[in-house]
């Protein structure tokens, strides 16, 4: 077996799912894998143990924020992709969790070889956006750099 160094934080309030999404990880080869039952111990772990992704049931019935609440609230504190997983496929969560810009959707029960891939995909998508921003940066220094060098007007280098 293969181990995975990914570090993956599960957010499930119900304690018998939790463990087996762990168990299904822990059996794929991943090997840090936390668990959180509330969104603020979520937004806590998220925040200390940077998570390259999280796992995040958007039904937590404990704690003050839901699953969507948790995501949208760590926005703005960390970069972790996440992929939802729900018993529900209703349009209104459809529709709330969208607005965060997931990396998936899961619907339970689903099979260990859907989240595996799930969780590949989403993890080479968030690799991909990194190295666009960082080539973004660079790129938008460079011309920074050039703009002050060439004046647009006579087109000369150093004026």
């Amino acid at each position: 077996m293969i181990t995975n160094q990914a570090k993956i934080l599960i957010v499930e309030d119900e304690n018998i799912v939790a463990k087996d999404i762990f168990n299904r990880l822990s059996g794929l080869g991943y090997s840090a894998i936390k668990i959180a039952a509330t969104g603020n111990e979520a937004l806590e772990k998220a925040i200390l143990d940077k998570p390259d992704l999280m796992l995040m049931d958007i039904m937590l019935s404990k704690g003050d924020y839901d699953g969507i609440e948790t995501v949208q609230e760590l926005a703005d504190k960390a970069d972790v992709p996440v992929i939802y997983l729900t018993a529900y496929a209703d349009e209104a969560s459809l529709i709330r969790s969208k607005s965060t810009r997931p990396y998936g959707y899961l619907l339970k029960p689903f099979q260990t070889k859907e989240l595996q891939i799930a969780i590949e995909i989403a993890l080479n998508k968030h690799k991909m956006e990194r190295r666009r921003k960082v080539y973004n940066k660079l790129l938008s220094t460079v011309m920074k750099y050039v703009k002050d060098v060439v004046d647009p007007s006579s087109k000369k280098v150093g004026a």
